[in-house]
């Protein structure tokens, strides 16, 4: 049976290791331009090289997005850009526009070319209407239910690939092609600046009343009427797969390496198991107890059984829970001293508490039962961002493990 693959996002160099190390099949990413996650950190070509590199030598792809809704000039430097990915070494590249793509295939003809989401395919023959054009895998809408797509996957050429978002911050525009953030802050969302402007909190104005600001009440702090809900569909693994979907995509660029090594952790446990037993796979609920030891927002299945309605938005805040702190990286691990080489990411305390997560691990528990800086001086607390510590931990580590801690009222 062909596995289904689970394709995680890679903001940066450090991100994308992560999520290959816990898991992913896949990683996206941006490089310097034509993508459309301008705030997050993105790639230089000598990063892209190291992370194609790191990638392929563990047998898993890279995917680079150049899917701006570009204007004229947006065209310049293009076809450079384009054979440089090719000679990097990706795997393929992700488009939104027919122009782009045109540009594609007259540069790069033998490169694997995925549809972007803000295409907005959301039905069968847009999407054999792209697989002529050579594009091999469909990422759809996300305004689709899972029948749909299971509509589409009957409809469409069999070798031509699906590709769904299951994990992430949810969009109130269709599959983002969003103009608010242009209107009111003049950063094109398509060109991957968005200020999220759909999360803030909003009052009416009435024409004659000027300065009069009425709040559109949900509860006494008012509305965040466009504020969706994350997707979070790790509870319908076998639904996913049975309705065709290639690809499981999480959303997230933009996050931290914490947040996408317990994301694609969580969901790796939940595919792996079941392709053990798929008859009698059986959701478990520590899979998504994992995944809100991350920053989230409230959860939702979105479009995927049927239409969103009133409760699949957050009306009264749009700001993410957060119950946990990722504290530390480990660095190198002596089972023979139990000293750990620790990469600080959060403060931590001697004889706190803490729980170590691992890539193919069950999460453990542990008290970090001393600390000491590389020149031996005990100490009580580590408060400096990325300091280089060592600690005793009877709990055994291995490098790229993560510490992280509860978030108490005491602390």
């Amino acid at each position: 049976m062909e596995k289904v693959e689970l394709l995680a996002p890679a903001g940066d160099l450090e991100k994308l290791k992560m999520a290959i190390i816990y898991g992913a099949d896949a990683v996206y990413l941006g490089g310097e331009a034509f993508g459309l996650r301008a705030g997050s950190k993105n790639f230089t070509k000598e990063q892209m090289e190291e992370g194609v590199k790191f990638a392929h030598e563990r047998g898993k792809k890279v995917y680079v997005t150049v899917n701006i809704i570009p204007h004229n000039e947006d065209f310049i430097g293009l076809r450079e850009y384009l054979k440089d990915l090719e000679k990097v070494g990706v795997d393929a590249v992700i488009v939104s526009d027919p122009g782009v793509l045109y540009v594609v295939k007259e540069v790069i003809p033998n490169m694997e070319v995925h549809l972007s989401t803000q295409a907005n395919t959301t039905n069968y023959m847009s999407a054999k209407f792209w697989y002529d054009q050579g594009i091999s895998r469909v990422v759809v809408a996300r305004e689709l239910s899972l029948s749909e797509i299971k509509e589409i996957r009957d409809n469409i050429p069999k070798d031509m690939e699906i590709e769904a978002f299951v994990h992430g911050a949810m969009c109130i525009s269709y599959s983002g092609r969003c103009l608010i953030s242009n209107y009111m802050t003049g950063r094109n969302a398509n060109k991957g600046e968005c200020a999220h402007p759909c999360r803030w909190q909003y009052s009416l104005v009435e024409e004659k009343r000027p300065g009069e600001y009425y709040p559109i009440y949900e509860d006494e702090r008012g509305t965040f009427f466009f504020n969706s809900k994350d997707l979070c569909l790790i509870e319908y693994i076998p639904d996913l797969i049975n309705a065709g979907i290639k690809s499981l995509k999480i959303e997230g660029r933009m996050k931290t390496s914490y947040y996408v090594a317990s994301i694609v952790r969580a969901y790796r446990m939940a595919i792996d198991e079941y392709y053990k037993n798929p008859d009698n796979w059986k959701f478990n609920p520590m899979w998504l107890e994992e995944i809100k030891k991350a920053s989230h927002r409230d959860f939702t299945t979105g479009f995927s059984f049927e239409k969103p309605g009133a409760d699949e938005h957050h009306y009264g805040s749009s700001s993410y829970i957060r119950n946990y702190d990722f504290i530390g990286l480990v660095k190198e691990y002596d089972e023979s001293s139990e000293i750990a080489i620790v990469e600080q990411r959060n403060r931590m305390f001697k004889g706190e508490e803490i729980e170590i997560m691992g890539p193919n691990i069950e999460t453990k528990n542990a008290v970090i039962e001393n600390m000491w800086t590389l020149d031996d001086e005990e100490i009580e607390v580590a408060p400096h961002p990325k300091q280089i510590i060592k600690m005793k931990l009877s709990v055994p580590v291995k490098e790229n493990y993560m510490l992280r801690k509860e978030i108490k009222d005491d602390k």
